[in-house]
């Protein structure tokens, strides 16, 4: 990728107010726009080009919505949502419980969905269309605090979905082009965008001197973010932090004290917040199992992410306080310490690393003033983002059939979407309880407004969630006596079992107190519970 100019200029063609109109007040804007696209150079249209098929790609994302991992219960968080908004209890069992899916973005969903008569999967296209314009004008404007050049807003695109490595590896929060196809409705994608705007906001706010009602509007932004994906806020912090230290010149007392009293506001959110308690998260266990991966396979997973360090190195050498790497190096010190200390799931702040490495890329590579970066880092950032594509190109298998996927991206990495769990939906109504240990239907039912016994997900403020997983064990165990498994059905007030056909062990599908009712598409069963006693 050789340095990406334009030879038109880099400031707005003026408004027709400050001369810059044409006769009946018609602006020129889209004829200049038109002139600079045809005066600039072949590598600013080819970077311009291949960001519009990107956005478009994740558009069609939008009405696919490829359904892998964690759609379900962001699913079930709106079911729950729409029948009751003030106490919907647990998301995936039948248990008056908080949650912390229960944010201020699903609430919002949710109540968009109540007033406009959306089912819950028209509501998350919905959110997915928003995800989708929050992510990207995000980019935009923050890369547009950073530089004039143009090129790099389109490159920053690129290099925040493309530029990772050559082994596919996604991630709720992880803005990868597959990981976006997959959580473009989830509210670590919606936090995502909005952390990209609060970042602008930020810089705009030092650089235009903004009051305390600013000030306390960005720490409201702050707390919606962190309310709404935990993760995705502790980046978002880091990126704060790398604004607000890297400001020149120094913020005055002034400012600090109205930054002091946006972070005030935001932590009297966080503690007001009635649907779960924020700070309780802390001190929940369990997640460094589940966040191991974030460790493994690093060269092959995120190897072209050194071309990124190469450019905040060139930003640091001109900079000691270049926000983008303190951001970088705030996110370094916490992703090394969960990896020193065993706890993996603070490997989640690797977004804070992603992040200033792609956009630093992006702007050095579109302002091209250095020698060492038109030559090198520029050219060598062209055969990442090739790279880049390759991994990425099993996204088209999800608005591709196969045989219209070019031959050379056939054997691309692919994470395969599931299908549908619709095939219960004509059986098991609003609140029914489901018994079951498919790994599928655990995470699927609760999308269609049924309960599982035991939860699809992690559930820390769930207290009897260890009985419930031991409970579902022994229901399917081969040495189960009837009687026990009846006493559970009872115990959780089960209405339908799903199991699987072939299944070694398990309860017999010629039970009387069981009736075979359907069958899914992957050898599932489901039974009706028509007797849990005798």
């Amino acid at each position: 990728m050789p340095a990406v100019t334009e030879t038109g200029p880099t400031d707005p063609t003026p408004a027709a107010g400050a001369g810059g109109g044409r006769p009946g007040g018609i602006s020129r804007r889209p004829l200049e726009s038109w002139r600079r696209w045809r005066r600039a150079g072949l590598a600013y249209r080819a970077a311009w080009l291949c960001a519009l098929v990107v956005v478009a790609l994740l558009a069609l994302m939008v009405v696919r919505l490829p359904w892998v991992g964690d759609l379900g219960i962001h699913a079930a968080t709106l079911q729950r949502l729409r029948h009751s908004l003030t106490s919907p209890g647990d998301p995936l069992v039948d248990s008056d419980v908080p949650s912390p899916y229960y944010s201020p973005w699903m609430l919002l969903l949710a109540v968009a969905g109540r007033i406009g008569g959306l089912s819950v999967f028209a509501t998350l296209h919905l959110a997915a269309a928003v995800d989708l314009v929050l992510l990207v004008t995000g980019v935009r404007r923050f890369v547009r605090t950073l530089t004039t050049r143009p090129a790099a807003v389109p490159l920053a695109l690129l290099t925040v979905t493309l530029l990772y490595g050559w082994q596919l590896f996604t991630w709720s929060g992880f803005p990868g082009m597959t990981s976006l196809a997959l959580c473009l409705a989830y509210p670590s994608t919606f936090a995502m965008g909005a952390a990209f705007h609060l970042w602008a906001l930020a810089r705009q706010a030092l650089a235009r001197d903004w009051g305390l009602p600013g000030w306390l509007g960005l720490g409201l932004g702050l707390a919606l973010i962190l309310l709404s994906h935990q993760f995705t806020g502790v980046v978002t912090v880091f990126g704060l932090i790398g604004v607000v230290a890297g400001a020149r010149p120094w913020p005055p007392r002034a400012v600090w004290l109205r930054i002091a009293a946006g972070v005030a506001l935001c932590a009297v959110i966080l503690l007001v917040w009635p649907y779960y308690s924020f700070f309780g998260l802390l001190g929940v266990g369990g997640l460094d199992a589940v966040h191991k991966p974030l460790y493994a396979h690093l060269v092959g997973r995120f190897g072209l992410l050194v071309l990124g360090v190469a450019a905040l190195a060139l930003r640091l050498r001109r900079d000691r306080r270049d926000p983008l790497v303190i951001m970088f190096a705030l996110g370094a010190v916490v992703y090394a310490a969960g990896g020193i200390s065993g706890h993996y799931a603070l490997g989640r702040v690797l977004p804070a690393l992603f992040f200033p490495a792609q956009i630093a890329l992006a702007v050095e590579a579109a302002d091209g003033r250095e020698k060492l970066v038109r030559t090198v880092l520029a050219p060598l950032a062209a055969v990442g983002l090739l790279v880049g594509c390759w991994a990425q190109a099993g996204t088209l298998s999800y608005v591709l059939r196969p045989a219209a996927i070019p031959p050379v991206l056939r054997d691309a990495p692919t994470q395969h979407a599931w299908s549908t769990y619709s095939w219960v939906r004509p059986y098991v109504r609003y609140g029914d309880v489901v018994m079951t240990a498919d790994f599928r239907a655990l995470r699927q039912t609760p999308a269609y407004g049924g309960y599982t016994v035991e939860p699809g997900w992690p559930d820390f403020f769930l207290p009897d969630q260890a009985a419930r997983i031991a409970d579902t064990k022994r229901y399917f165990a081969a040495g189960t006596s009837r009687a026990q498994r009846l006493a559970l059905l009872r115990e959780y007030h089960v209405r339908w079992v799903i199991e699987t056909r072939g299944r070694a062990g398990g309860p017999a599908t010629d039970d009387p107190a069981l009736r075979e009712t359907a069958h899914g598409p992957h050898g599932e069963v489901l039974l009706r519970v028509v007797a849990k006693g005798g």
